[in-house]
Formats: C-alpha cells, sequence, structure tokens
C-alpha cells in the first residue's frame, strides 16, 4: 500500500490532485477555528455537552459547533437542499426532462440545488441562534439588530464557502468534495476521543466496541466490493464495407450502487425533527411536553433512534440506487449497440430483468447497510454507563470514514491502473 502511495505521487497528475485535496481541507480545519463574534463560549460547551443533537452536529462540523466558528452549520444546509431537489426530480416534469439532457441538465439541476442552499441556511441559522438565545448561550438576539443579522450572514457565507470548496475538491481532486469535508470533520474529532477513553479506561467496553467496529469495517469493506456481473453478448455487426466481430462481456451491478450516500441522507432526515423539537423545548404547554418526547425517543442511542434509522439508510439506498441506474436506459443502450443478455430478449424484457436484479442486490446490499448502520449504536446502549457511551455516535462516523476511504482508494487503483502501477485493492 505504501509502495502505491509513493507511486501515485510520483505522478504528477495525481500528485496534484491529493496535494489539492489536502490543502482544501487544511483551510476547512482553520475555518472551524474562526468563531462567530457574540456567543458565549463556556455555556455553549456546556449545551453541546447534555444535547445529543449538538453532539451530532459539532461531530459533523469537525468541532465548528462547539467554537461556533464561521462552518458551525457545515454542509447540512447544501446536503438538505440536495435531498429536496432529487425528491423534486421525480416528480416535477421540468426536472425530469432535465435530468435526461446529460451534462447540461446535471449543471442546471446543481446550479437549483446551490441557489436552494442559501435559504435554508439563513433558515437554519436563525433557528441556531434562536435556540442558543433561549439557552442563553447567545445574549443579544434580535433579527433587527446589526449583531444577529451579521451572525446569520456569517453562517449563511460559512456554509456557501463550504459548499464551493467543496465542488472544488469533486472537480480539481478525486471523489465526492462534500464526502471529503463531512470525512475531514470526523476525523478531526478522533484524537479528543481517543483521550477521553484512555482517562478513564473500560477494557471490556472496548474490545467489544472494537469488536463491532471491525467486523463493521469487514461488511462495509465486502458491500463495497461486491457487485453482480451480467453476462452481455454482442452479436457481428456490418458498418459500411467492414465487418466488426462480435464478442461476450459483462454489465457489473454493485451491490450496493449508492455508496455513502443514503448515510448522509438518512442522518440528515434524522435530525430534522429532533433540530426542530429542540427549538421549541422551552416554549411551554403542550408543545414543550411534545417536543421534549422527541427529543428523548430520537436521541442517540433511544430504540427507535436505531430502528428509524435503520429503515432510512434501507430507504435511501433503494431510492439513490434508483436515481443512479436507470435499467431503461441501459436496455435501450445495449439494443442501440447490438448487445444483449444470453436468453432474455432486447428491449422490455431486458429493462425488467436489469430491475428485477437490481432490486433483489440492492435488498441485499440495503439491509447488511443498515444493520452495520446501527451496530454502534446497540453497543452504546449497552455501554452507555462507560465511557464509550460517549462513542455511540461513531456509527455514522465509522460509516462514512470507511466509505469515503474505500471509495478514494478505488479511485486512486483506477488511475494507477492507466499507468501500469500495482494499486492498493488486490
Amino acid at each position: 500500500m505504501f509502495e502505491a502511495l509513493v507511486n501515485a505521487f510520483r505522478a504528477p497528475d495525481i500528485r496534484n490532485r491529493i496535494l489539492f485535496i489536502l490543502g482544501m481541507l487544511v483551510i476547512v480545519r482553520l475555518l472551524a477555528h474562526v468563531p462567530v463574534p457574540g456567543v458565549d463560549r463556556t455555556a455553549l460547551e456546556g449545551l453541546i455537552g447534555e444535547n445529543s443533537f449538538l453532539q451530532m452536529m459539532n461531530l459533523f462540523s469537525g468541532g465548528g459547533m462547539k467554537n461556533f466558528s464561521v462552518i458551525a452549520m457545515g454542509v447540512n444546509p447544501y446536503i438538505t437542499a440536495s435531498i429536496i431537489m432529487q425528491l423534486m426530480t421525480g416528480v416535477v416534469p421540468r426536472l425530469q426532462q432535465l435530468s435526461r439532457e446529460g451534462e447540461y441538465g446535471r449543471q442546471k439541476i446543481n446550479s437549483y440545488t446551490r441557489r436552494s442552499t442559501v435559504p435554508l441556511a439563513i433558515l437554519q441559522a436563525y433557528g441556531y441562534l434562536a435556540l442558543l438565545h433561549a439557552r442563553d448561550v447567545v445574549p443579544d438576539f434580535d433579527i433587527t439588530s446589526f449583531n444577529t443579522l451579521t451572525q446569520i450572514i456569517t453562517l449563511t457565507a460559512g456554509t456557501v464557502l463550504l459548499m464551493w470548496i467543496g465542488e472544488l475538491i469533486s472537480e480539481r481532486g478525486i471523489g465526492n468534495g462534500i464526502s471529503f469535508i463531512i470525512f475531514a470533520g470526523i476525523v478531526a474529532g478522533l484524537p479528543s476521543a481517543v483521550v477521553t477513553f484512555l482517562t478513564s479506561p473500560d477494557l471490556a467496553a472496548g474490545l467489544a466496541f472494537a469488536a463491532v467496529a471491525i467486523a463493521g469495517v469487514a461488511v462495509i469493506v465486502y458491500i463495497q466490493e461486491g457487485q453482480r456481473r451480467i453476462p452481455i453478448q454482442y452479436a457481428s455487426r456490418v458498418r459500411g464495407r467492414r465487418m466488426y466481430q462480435g464478442g461476450a462481456t459483462f454489465l457489473p451491478l454493485r451491490v450496493n450502487q449508492a455508496g455513502v450516500i443514503p448515510i448522509i441522507f438518512a442522518v440528515s432526515i434524522l435530525l430534522f425533527p429532533v433540530q426542530m423539537a429542540t427549538y421549541f423545548s422551552n416554549s411551554g404547554g403542550i408543545i414543550q411536553d411534545v417536543a421534549n418526547v422527541i427529543i428523548t425517543w430520537l436521541s442517540q442511542g433511544s430504540p427507535l433512534y436505531a430502528v428509524t434509522f435503520f429503515l432510512l439508510v434501507v430507504g435511501f439506498t433503494y431510492f439513490y440506487t434508483a436515481f443512479t441506474f436507470k435499467p431503461d436506459e441501459t436496455a435501450d443502450q445495449l439494443r442501440k449497440n447490438g448487445g444483449f443478455i444470453p436468453g432474455i430478449r432486447p428491449g422490455a424484457p431486458t429493462r425488467d430483468y436489469l430491475a428485477k436484479v437490481v432490486f433483489r442486490i440492492s435488498l441485499a446490499g440495503a439491509i447488511f447497510l443498515g444493520v452495520v448502520a446501527v451496530s454502534p449504536v446497540i453497543v452504546g446502549f449497552f455501554f452507555r454507563d462507560s465511557v464509550l457511551g460517549s462513542f455511540a455516535l461513531g456509527g455514522t462516523s465509522l460509516l462514512i470514514v470507511v466509505s469515503v476511504v474505500v471509495e478514494t482508494m478505488k479511485q486512486l487503483e483506477a488511475q494507477l491502473m492507466m499507468r501500469n502501477y500495482e494499486g492498493f485493492i488486490k
């Protein structure tokens, strides 16, 4: 692996891409330590210690919420805008038409997503400030005051800046930039988590949690690499005066075609009701009672949280797979190129066959992914009285970190294979 990494740095274009990613992530980490004025940091740290929602937000922002930095909201508004846009693509005819227009349509949809991020970021910034004001973390809160407007604009600008950095990484780096930003935020919190565990170690709990983590990594890698190979036969073709000999190949269908996206989507959706309930936790009356029930039942480690998280991961796996893989388009491309699946007629039968295969293998991938997602939550539930109880948040972290690493290794492998180097994956 180290030799392959050295070979990657020997190739100028790959080296430049890796260095560009590292440079952008350094900028993100620096931004996490640029504070927004007018916030009581001591009170905020105590609030985060007792609020599971803010703990999760602090995790994904790489400590930005704890410092209440300019990137305290992370890329959550952008992820929410992406979810909304993809849902609308399935029901709005204009967006459906754009999704079929190749690169042009993709760029237009991305443009709509960026524009939608701004109002969502403004709304979320206002909600954060209102929540912190109710807990005496932000003493001066008035939508008409200069200080509050400055805070909202600063938080919104931080999210837009992260969105821009993520797109730069996707364009000039390797892999998905938004996933890299979330990855960097999670990894940045590992040293402090290890130090916390070492201050009062629990060997039995540590071994149990490590066993689940290792098993989770193994299953994630297995799912990411698993694929169903559909045999494809090409008939001999005559074009002009030349005859092209037919051949046999295969169509690889990955067990988990959605990658890390279902986890990110599931976390964003799962945090939304908790976020809204937190806003009304001090409103009084029946609204406060309902808000407290939601916060209690959907807090990390609760049974309802684990079940909901599992179902959301499974659902978003199917949703994103249907969005990325279209059996009708694949069947049409095979027919146009003279390809067919042995024993299956071209056209509608091929489309139905591919849809059935993708549904079956996606079921296996979605269930495995959901089980891995909730396994650390279950371990955190059994060891809630130990220091490892704080690692209940690590289920989502483990999934995202491993998935991003595997995807990055695969793309580096592809780059190295083009240069006849031996890559990471054997």
